[in-house]
C-alpha cells in the first residue's frame, strides 16, 4: 500500500501588475515553489501588466510537503530579477477544498522575515538535580538553510532564547548545511509559561543579519516528555511580517491537490477484468458499462476520467479495443454526419488524450521543423485588412511605405509556403506513424465508412480522422506550441498571429475545404489554392495512414520492442569529479544525452554513435546542486555505482530551471524500483578535503541533506502506473455510486434502494457495485494515521 500527493497546477494569467521597468511595462513570469524548493518556471510575457500563461502542471510529491508558493517575476536582462509578489497555500488550505483553489488571488509583498526554508536537528531534555531542574538544549546541525549571500550560501548561527536569557553557537561560515554540536542549559522553574525559542539567522559583517527562521517549544509539554530529540521545520517570524495585499496586482489560479492511497494490485483486480471484459465485448456485451460511466460522469470531469481509462487500457493492451467501442456508440448516436466527434463526448476526450500520450514524439517530427522556422523568421504576416499594419520598407534614406496590397500578398506567399512545408512533412510521415495510431484510425475510418456509405457521405471518413488528427492535435499545438514542448517560450503578438493564422488553414484543410469553413473567413481566400492542392495530399496521406493490415502492424511493435524508446534526451554538459581539482564552470563539456530505461547515454551529437554512461540499474540517486558549487543553479548529480561497486558521481549542467528539473524527474521516474536508493546526499562537492555544503571531512560519510525521489513532474510519456490509474478510476466511481445505483434501479425496474446483489448470473452493472463496495471495504481497513512523515515529535510547536 502506498500514500501519494499530487498537485494539478494551471497558471491561468495576472493582472493589474505594478511597472517594474522604465517604460512603464513589466516583462513577468512565474516561479512555483514546494516548500521553498523551485520546480516550475513559466515563460516570460513581455512588456505586459496583464499576462496571460495558460501552463499546466501535474507535480507528484511526498505526501509530507508543507505548502506550495507562486511568485510572479519581473525578467530583467542586465540586472537581479525583481519580485513582484506571492501567492501561497498551505497544505491544511489545500486539503479543505476537495475541489481545490480556482480563481483569482491578491498578491501578496514578500517579506523577507517569512521568506525561510530548511530543518533545525535539536536535542532537548529536562534534566533533573538540587535545588531544581535544568533546561538542556543541544543544537546539532541544520539543513537546507535558505542562502542569504551573494555566493549561494549563508553564514549561519543560532540563537537560543529562554526566560529572559540569550546564548548563540559559533558561527559556520558559506554554508547551509551547518553543524554545530553545541549544548546550552537555562534554569528550568516548575509550571513556568514561558516558551524556548531557538532562533537561525545568516551573520553579516557589514549589513544587519539575516534571519533564518525559529522553532518555538512548549516547554511545558517537554516537562512532561522530559526528552525529545529530532529535525524541526524553521518557521517564519510572523510577529515582523507586514503583509500588502491588493496594491500588487492578481493572479488567476487552479490548483487542486490530490491524496491517493494505492492499494496492493490484487486488490484491484476484479475492477480491472471487469472494465476490460467489457470492452472485449464491444456494443455486444451485456452491461453497457462504458456507456453508463460516460453518463453519470459531468462535464467537467469528463476529460480526466477519459485519460484514466485510456491509460489503464493501454496498460492492458486494449487501447484500440476500447476506442473502437467508444467510436460505435458515438456513430450510434449520430444522425447528421456534419456533427461527429464535434462535442465533448468520451469518444473526443479519449482520443485527445490517446493522441497526447502516443503521439507527441510523432507530432514533435512533423511539427518541430516548421514551427522554428516561423519563430526564426518573425515576419509580420496578417491576412485580414481590417488589421493590416503599414509600414515602411527599403534601405536607409529610400524608405517608403508599404501598401496594403503588398503587405497581404507577401502575407499569403508566407503562409503558403509554411503550409505547403507542413502538408509536405505530413505525408512524409506514413511510416513513422505510431502503429498503434494507424490502427485506431483505420478502425475509425471503417466505422465511419460504414454507418454513412453513400456517395454524398465521401469526405465523412476523411474528415472523421482529421477531426482528431488536425482539429485537436496539430492545430492547438500550432497555436500553442509551449504547451505542446515544441518551444520553450510563448510566442511574441507577431508570431502569435502568424501561428494562428496558419492553424486556420490547417483547420480548413481538415476540413476539406467545405463551402462553411470558406464562407466564415472570406479574406483567407488567397490561401484557397494551396488549401485545395493540401486537401488532395491529406486525402491521400490518410489513405495511405489506415493502409495497414495485421501482419504490418505485428511487424511495427515487433521492430518497436526491440529498440528501447528514449525517455528524455537532449543536450546536457557534463562534468566527472577526479582527484582534488578546482570544479568550475569552464570544465563542462557539452554532448548529447539520451535516457532509456536500460540507460543513460551520451554522444557528441544526436546522430552520432552513442556511449553508456550510467547503467539504469546502478542509479542511486538524482539531485540538484547548490549554487555556490558551480556558480550555477542548474546544476544535477547522478549518483551510480559503477560496474565495480564504487559509487560515483556525475555532474550534468542544464540550461534552465524547467530543463533542470524535467531531467530530475525523468532521471528518478525510471530508477524509482532500483535497491538500494540512497536517503540522504551531498548537495555540494568534495573540494579539496571536505564537503562545501556541510565541511564534512568524510568523502564516503553519510550525506547531509534528505533526497527528493518522490518530487516529479508529470509528463505524457511518463511509465504507465496500472494501480493509481486504477485507483483514479475507483475514486471516481465511487463519486458517482449513487448515480451508477439509481441507474442499476432504472435497467433492472426495481423502485427500492438497498444493497445491490452480486453473484453468478447477475448484469455487470450489478458485478461493478458490488466491487466498489469491496473496494471502500479495503480503503475502509487500511491502515488509519497520519501521512508518513519525518519521527514524530511530542513537543507541540507554538505560533
Amino acid at each position: 500500500m502506498a500514500k501519494r500527493s499530487s498537485l494539478s497546477i494551471r497558471i491561468v494569467e495576472g493582472k493589474n501588475l505594478p511597472a517594474k521597468d522604465i517604460n512603464g511595462s513589466s516583462d513577468p513570469y512565474c516561479i512555483v515553489k514546494v516548500d521553498n524548493e523551485p520546480i516550475i518556471r513559466t515563460a516570460t510575457v513581455w512588456k505586459t501588466l496583464c499576462p496571460f500563461w495558460g501552463e499546466e502542471y501535474q507535480v507528484h510529491l511526498p505526501p509530507t510537503f508543507h505548502a506550495v508558493a507562486f511568485y510572479v517575476m519581473d525578467e530583467d536582462a542586465l540586472s537581479r530579477d525583481d519580485v513582484i509578489g506571492k501567492v501561497c497555500f498551505t497544505r491544511d488550505t489545500l486539503a479543505s477544498l476537495p475541489k481545490g483553489f480556482t480563481g483569482w488571488a491578491h498578491l501578496a509583498e514578500v517579506d523577507p522575515n517569512e521568506e525561510v526554508q530548511g530543518e533545525i536537528h535539536l536535542r532537548l531534555e529536562v534534566v533533573p538535580g538540587t535545588p531544581g531542574s535544568r533546561l538542556r538544549c543541544s543544537v546539532l546541525e541544520a539543513r537546507d538553510l535558505a542562502p542569504k549571500d551573494r555566493n549561494g550560501a549563508s553564514d549561519p548561527f543560532v540563537r537560543v532564547h529562554y526566560n529572559g536569557r540569550t546564548q548563540e553557537t559559533t558561527v559556520v561560515k558559506k554554508s547551509c548545511y551547518p553543524r554545530w554540536n553545541e549544548t546550552f542549559e537555562f534554569e528550568l522553574e516548575e509550571g513556568a509559561a514561558e516558551a524556548l525559542c531557538i532562533e537561525a539567522w545568516d551573520w553579516d559583517l557589514v549589513s544587519r543579519n539575516d534571519f533564518l527562521g525559529k522553532v518555538v517549544v512548549n516547554v511545558q509539554r517537554l516537562y512532561a516528555a522530559r526528552q525529545e530529540e529530532g529535525w524541526f521545520r524553521l518557521q517564519p517570524d510572523q510577529s515582523k511580517s507586514q503583509r500588502g495585499e491588493g496594491s500588487l496586482g492578481s493572479l488567476q489560479l487552479e490548483v487542486r491537490l490530490r491524496d491517493e492511497t494505492v492499494l496492493p494490485s490484487r486488490c484491484y483486480q476484479p475492477l480491472v477484468q471487469l472494465l476490460c471484459r467489457e470492452v472485449k465485448l464491444g456494443t455486444q456485451g451485456p452491461g453497457q458499462l462504458i456507456p453508463i460511466i460516460e453518463e453519470t460522469t459531468s462535464t467537467d470531469r469528463r476529460q480526466e476520467v477519459a485519460t484514466n481509462l485510456l491509460k489503464l487500457f493501454l496498460g492492458q493492451g486494449l487501447a484500440k479495443d476500447f476506442l473502437d467501442l467508444l467510436f460505435q456508440l458515438e456513430l450510434g448516436r449520430t444522425s447528421e454526419a456534419n456533427t461527429l466527434f464535434r462535442s465533448n463526448s468520451l469518444a473526443s476526450k479519449s482520443m485527445e488524450s490517446f493522441l497526447k500520450v502516443v503521439g507527441m514524439r510523432y507530432l514533435h517530427g512533423v511539427l518541430g521543423p516548421i514551427i522554428d522556422r516561423v519563430f526564426e523568421e518573425k515576419k509580420y504576416v496578417e491576412l485580414d485588412p481590417s488589421k493590416v499594419e503599414v509600414k515602411d520598407v527599403g534601405c536607409s534614406g529610400l524608405h517608403r511605405p508599404q501598401t496594403e496590397a503588398e503587405v497581404l500578398e507577401q502575407s499569403a506567399q508566407t503562409l503558403r509556403a509554411h503550409l505547403g512545408a507542413l502538408l509536405s512533412a505530413l505525408c512524409r510521415s506514413v511510416r513513422a506513424c505510431p502503429a498503434v495510431i494507424r490502427v485506431t484510425f483505420r478502425q475509425l475510418f471503417r466505422r465511419v465508412r460504414e454507418r454513412f456509405p453513400s456517395a454524398q457521405y465521401e469526405n465523412v471518413p476523411f474528415i472523421a480522422v482529421t477531426s482528431f488528427l488536425c482539429l485537436r492535435f496539430f492545430s492547438p499545438a500550432i497555436m500553442s506550441p509551449k504547451l505542446f514542448h515544441l518551444r520553450e517560450r510563448h510566442a511574441d503578438a507577431r508570431t502569435s498571429r502568424t501561428l494562428l493564422l496558419l492553424a486556420k488553414a490547417v483547420q480548413n484543410v481538415g476540413n476539406m475545404d467545405t463551402p462553411v469553413s470558406r464562407a466564415k473567413e472570406a479574406w483567407m481566400e488567397p490561401l484557397q489554392p494551396t488549401v485545395r492542392q493540401g486537401v488532395a495530399q491529406l486525402k491521400d496521406f490518410i489513405t495511405k495512414l489506415v493502409d495497414i493490415e495485421e501482419k504490418e502492424e505485428l511487424d511495427l511493435q515487433r521492430t518497436l520492442s526491440l529498440q528501447a524508446p528514449p525517455v528524455k534526451e537532449g543536450t546536457l554538459f557534463i562534468h566527472r569529479t577526479k582527484g582534488k581539482g578546482p570544479l568550475t564552470s569552464s570544465s563542462f563539456k557539452k554532448l548529447h544525452f539520451s535516457l532509456t530505461t536500460e540507460a543513460l547515454s551520451f554522444a557528441k551529437t544526436p546522430s552520432s554513435k552513442k556511449s553508456t554512461l550510467i547503467k539504469l540499474a546502478n542509479i542511486r540517486a538524482a539531485e540538484k546542486v547548490e549554487e555556490k558549487s558551480f556558480g550555477s543553479s542548474h546544476v544535477m548529480q547522478v549518483i551510480y555505482t559503477d560496474d565495480a561497486g564504487h559509487p560515483q558521481t556525475a555532474y550534468l549542467q542544464c540550461k534552465c530551471m524547467n530543463e533542470l528539473n524535467q531531467w530530475l524527474s525523468a532521471l528518478r521516474k525510471v530508477s524509482v524500483n532500483n535497491p538500494g536508493l540512497l536517503g540522504a546526499y551531498h548537495p555540494g562537492v568534495f573540494r579539496g578535503d571536505k564537503w562545501s555544503c556541510c565541511h564534512q571531512k568524510d568523502k564516503t560519510g553519510r550525506g547531509c541533506d534528505k533526497t527528493r525521489a518522490r518530487v516529479t513532474l508529470q509528463e505524457w510519456n511518463d511509465p504507465l502506473d496500472q494501480d493509481l490509474e486504477a485507483q483514479l478510476i475507483c475514486r471516481h466511481l465511487l463519486g458517482v455510486e449513487d448515480l451508477l445505483r439509481e441507474k442499476h434501479r432504472e435497467l433492472s425496474g426495481d423502485t427500492e434502494a438497498g444493497t445491490v446483489p452480486a453473484g453468478p448470473g447477475t448484469d455487470p452493472l450489478a458485478q461493478l457495485l458490488q466491487v466498489l463496495q469491496d473496494l471502500r471495504g479495503a480503503h475502509s481497513s487500511s491502515p488509519p494515521g497520519p501521512w508518513p512523515s519525518e519521527p514524530s515529535h511530542l513537543l507541540e510547536l507554538q505560533t
